[in-house]
């Protein structure tokens, strides 16, 4: 603890003396027993620098947690979103000051709609749930356009993220569960079961959290759109599709993106995200707004004009001011530095990575669904000779090894899953690293598994509470008392 480093009349802070009369603080304000640290500067600048290097980070080691796409941030990306001109920009200016802003937000909407196969975008909403509810929200607003009132249902893999049949439920809707079929792609019979009159929509992510392409997505949308219902895409895992496939050639009519899993936004702790919305043209009147449009086009020798635009039908505004506009200065960094190809590089390099530890490992674990996978890998963590080792064991087991665990139990349909998820931003000498220690760890679940469960060995606290730790979510210090060591 800080306490522990300091001493009595130490500070960090050397204040200038004043050049106003002093005044006496008021009596109520003051307080005998204030156990505040005493630290030189040093000393703090130490205790916080160990303490941020007690995490792991995808700074300091290999971090292939499934389904949230932890990849490197390129530090330029930081750079462009720390010019003056962006991160002093307020959101109140008028658009004749912020022009730049504008124009990057314009072309982002541009870029993200033709990467996605849509008609039009909005950066509107803060994080990939937030984009859910506004493509939710849109699928409502165009039936109820259109008086086609009697639609109340959306249907939902059992594959999918839980922020899915929350935000249906959120929305209004009654949410029905279909189930996958023994190759892990949606039932499409159990789904085609349910396209009737009162269908509002289909929310699927393909690939899907198995990490495996729909193979028969074009069927599934087809049967939504016979019935009357929209397809919405959840866009998390689009990392696998970049310059490959487009969700808007496949007959999607709304999907959001993860800025922040997709195209190197800062993710987790390092946030915050930013989930835009990207539709077909049938839906481009609802997108939340206003949105960056142009005002005036260019003429010779002068460049357009831009202004905020709110589209004809909006669901409205779902922010303060215009989403998360740092995200959006980094993503259209990123977007800009790969280009089209560069893009469709970290698409197929994703893809490769996550087949090349599925290649590694399946000898030692069981692959929940054995078929070429996409961006990322689905394992069981069992074995039926000691029954008594669980896929969480093998995760605390991994951090003695240096990497951060992968995501357990997840998708819930597979038993002690570990889903993996390389990225197309670890080298071949890292993934074989990786390879190594989960192949020994195979190993110690049979010849030691109170290794295993024991795990982990090395950090500095050992295996956590993680029940305690998700129920009882208030932390509190002790300060020392007067007169106490």
């Amino acid at each position: 603890m800080i306490y522990d480093l300091g001493a009595p009349g130490r500070q960090g802070v050397q204040f200038p003396a004043p050049d106003v009369p002093l005044a006496e603080l008021p009596q109520v304000h003051l307080r005998k027993d204030l156990p505040l640290p005493e630290v030189g500067e040093l000393e703090a600048l130490r205790h916080y620098t160990r303490l941020s290097q007690l995490n792991h980070s995808i700074l300091t080691g290999f971090y292939p947690l499934g389904s949230c796409t932890m990849k490197y941030n390129p530090v330029i990306n930081e750079d462009t979103a720390r010019l003056s001109g962006f991160a002093y920009a307020h959101p109140l200016q008028p658009a004749g000051m912020v022009q730049g802003s504008l124009a990057i937000m314009y072309h982002l909407q541009e870029w993200l709609a033709e990467i996605t196969g849509m008609a039009a975008s909005s950066l509107q909403p803060a994080a990939g749930a937030h984009g859910e509810l506004a493509g939710v929200m849109m699928i409502r607003a165009y039936h109820q356009q259109r008086g086609d009132t009697k639609r109340n249902k959306i249907l939902i893999p059992d594959s999918a993220h839980g922020t899915n049949p929350a935000t249906s439920a959120m929305s209004g809707y009654r949410v029905v569960e279909i189930p996958s079929d023994s190759r892990g792609n949606v039932d499409l019979a159990a789904l085609k079961a349910e396209c009737d009159d009162t269908l509002a929509g289909f929310m699927l992510t393909n690939p899907n959290t198995l990490g495996l392409f729909e193979e028969q997505v074009v069927e599934a949308i087809e049967a939504v759109h016979a019935a009357g219902g929209l397809v919405y895409g959840d866009g998390a895992n689009m990392n696998a599709l970049l310059g490959v496939c487009r969700p808007g050639d496949l007959g999607f009519d709304v999907i959001h993106l993860n800025l922040h899993k997709t195209f190197t936004t800062p993710h987790g702790g390092g946030g915050p995200g930013s989930g835009p919305v990207c539709v077909a043209q049938h839906l481009a009147d609802f997108l939340p707004g206003p949105i960056a449009g142009i005002a005036q086009q260019a003429s010779e020798g002068e460049a357009p004009e831009y202004d905020w635009v709110m589209p004809k039908d909006s669901i409205g505004r779902l922010k303060a001011f215009h989403g998360q506009f740092g995200m959006h200065v980094r993503a259209f960094t990123y977007i800009l530095m790969q280009g089209a190809e560069g893009l469709k590089a970290v698409a197929e390099h994703a893809v490769l990575n996550a087949n090349y530890l599925k290649a590694r490992l399946e000898g030692a674990y069981k692959v929940a669904y054995d078929r070429p996978c996409m961006h990322e890998v689905v394992l069981e963590g069992r074995w039926a000779d000691t029954p008594d080792v669980h896929a969480l064991d093998i995760s605390k087991r991994l951090m003695d090894y240096g990497f951060h665990p992968p995501t357990n139990y997840f998708p819930l349909i597979v038993r002690e899953a570990l889903m993996i998820e390389p990225t197309e931003t670890e080298d071949k000498a890292t993934l074989d690293a990786f390879a190594e220690a989960m192949l020994k760890i195979a190993e110690e679940a049979h010849s030691e598994p109170d290794t295993l469960r024991n795990a982990p060995h090395t950090t500095k606290f050992g295996r956590m509470d993680e029940v305690k730790a998700a129920r009882q979510l208030v932390l509190c210090c002790e300060f020392p008392r007067s007169g106490e060591a």
